[in-house]
């Protein structure tokens, strides 16, 4: 679990996020965090003394801010396939409001073998979150008749996971926010018995 952050250190990395969804590791730098939050880039560098550091902690965040969410999912839609629309739900309106055109863990796994490895690693272990979440979604729905699956689980998962993650690069690329919830439909649709 990550540590408990001061308000202005939860300020910057929000706005990290904002910019890591926007153009990854590489597409932003401390001056721009410092613009965004209004502070200098030594008091940036106050409360993160590297920008390892701080991507590192907007990516536990992140990760942990999923598990959350996906806990909640489980704990107020019984249905499986409810659970499925509800999540790509989600990234529907991030991506018609423009609050997050983009996971940024999709983001930081194009740049995974540039960017350090303890944020590598992390990025890694939301997806390996993700694909479990998804396979037991799928497992639930098969045993429910919703889902007929023609792989295992864990394949129809990792599946159904690029498709939405390519989703969000189709939606960024044609700059049509609909397209993202055209392609997961129809990506919840094939799952369907």
């Amino acid at each position: 679990m990550s540590a408990e952050l001061s308000p202005r250190a939860t300020e910057i990395a929000d706005h990290t996020k904002l910019l890591l969804a926007a153009g990854g590791y590489h597409g932003f730098s401390y001056a721009d965090v410092s613009k965004r939050v209004h502070i200098g880039k030594p008091s940036i560098h106050h409360h993160f003394p590297s920008k390892a550091e701080l991507v590192l902690t907007v990516v536990v965040r992140h990760r942990e801010q999923a598990l959350e969410g996906l806990a909640a999912l489980e704990q107020h839609i019984d249905d499986p396939l409810a659970q499925l629309t509800a999540y790509t739900d989600y990234w529907t309106e991030c991506i018609r409001e423009g609050t997050s055109s983009m996971c940024i863990c999709a983001m930081l796994a194009a740049e995974s073998p540039m960017i350090p490895q303890e944020i590598a690693d992390e990025v890694r272990g939301y997806f390996q979150d993700l694909t479990a979440w998804i396979a037991t979604v799928l497992e639930k729905g098969v045993a429910k008749s919703q889902f007929q699956l023609r792989d295992s689980p864990l394949v129809e998962a990792r599946t159904f996971m690029s498709t939405v993650h390519g989703a969000m690069l189709t939606a960024r690329a044609l700059r049509d926010p609909e397209s993202f919830q055209a392609i997961s439909r129809t990506a919840i649709s094939r799952l369907k018995a």
